[in-house]
């Protein structure tokens, strides 16, 4: 997947732009990073990695940043990735990512995005699979004034399983954008999407989330949800998700809720003797913890978690 084109921007007359006004967002003035990262991540054949890799991707007031990351896992290699993003300013970070998996390998992928209130993200996550692989990934998505998220898996042998799950917190004016699409190619192949957004003031929650399943990929059990609290009468959530379906054997599911907390759990934690804040916080916690409890990475769990009560106790 290549960089999006700076002569050619998306606009939301695009369908799949539809809810994501771009060159609107960008800021003015932008001078190009003179040497913007290409970084290589390559495991070997079995090689299989206890420590995770911790890699950040910082953005710097004015900039254009290019950054290109590519992880190759060859047969049986195993590894867990940290990929974090920080800056201060306005900035467009415009990022290229891809991941390729060989034969029962598999990827523990991590992104926790966190980027200036001013900035702009755009993230291309391009993903293909062989036989037996496995890639876990997980996204925090608590910064940036306007990020899209996006990711194109191809499974393209059979055995195969992708899970993507995430949370976003948005507040302000802020738009954080998810869009995912899963090509099932082989029979017998996973694939699940699992989202949970917190919005508050007049933020705006997108999450568009596609699987496409070809005729030869029978047995294909994919599944897709984002639930969304809404918490303020400012905010805003638009999903769109979709199944496309050509074989005739496959298990798959998609569905999506946007609300408001309810009042009978609230009264409940007041009646124990919480205070209004704090029965809010518990019980939107207990939602994203849902999420974070997959994270099969402890210390990355605990983060996220912590990071989740801090963004809570900001906002409520």
């Amino acid at each position: 997947m290549t960089l999006i084109s700076l002569d050619y921007i998306p606009t939301s007359k695009e369908e799949a732009w539809k809810y994501t006004n771009l060159p609107r967002a960008l800021p003015e003035d932008l001078t190009r990073e003179e040497e913007s990262p290409e970084i290589v991540i390559h495991k070997t054949r079995g090689q299989v990695c206890e420590q995770a890799e911790n890699i950040l991707f910082t953005g710097r007031d004015g900039l254009l940043h290019t950054p290109v990351l590519k992880v190759v896992l060859e047969e049986g290699a195993e590894m867990t990735l940290i990929e974090r993003h920080e800056g201060a300013g306005a900035y467009w970070k415009n990022m290229s990512v891809e991941v390729e998996l060989a034969a029962g390998a598999k990827l523990n992928h991590y992104r926790l995005i966190e980027d200036g209130e001013d900035s702009v993200l755009t993230l291309q996550t391009q993903i293909t699979q062989k036989k037996d692989s496995v890639y876990n990934g997980f996204s925090l998505l608590a910064g940036s004034k306007l990020t899209r998220n996006e990711f194109h898996s191809k499974i393209e042998e059979s055995g195969a399983s992708v899970y993507f799950d995430g949370i976003n917190l948005l507040s302000g004016t802020q738009h954080g954008d998810t869009t995912i699409l899963v090509e099932h190619k082989a029979p017998h192949c996973t694939s699940s999407q699992f989202f949970r957004s917190v919005l508050a003031d007049k933020a705006r929650g997108v999450f568009q989330g596609k699987v496409h399943v070809h005729r030869p990929a029978q047995k294909t059990d994919a599944y897709q949800l984002s639930n969304a609290l809404l918490l303020s009468d400012g905010a805003e959530m638009d999903t769109k998700p979709e199944l496309e379906i050509y074989a005739d054997d496959v298990k798959c599911s998609h569905g999506a809720t946007t609300g408001q907390l309810e009042d009978n759990a609230l009264f409940y934690l007041r009646s124990r003797g919480l205070n209004e804040a704090q029965a809010r916080q518990l019980l939107i916690q207990a939602f994203v913890d849902e999420v974070a409890d997959k994270i099969a990475d402890e210390n990355v769990q605990e983060k996220v978690k912590s990071k989740t009560e801090m963004w809570l106790e900001r906002v409520l």
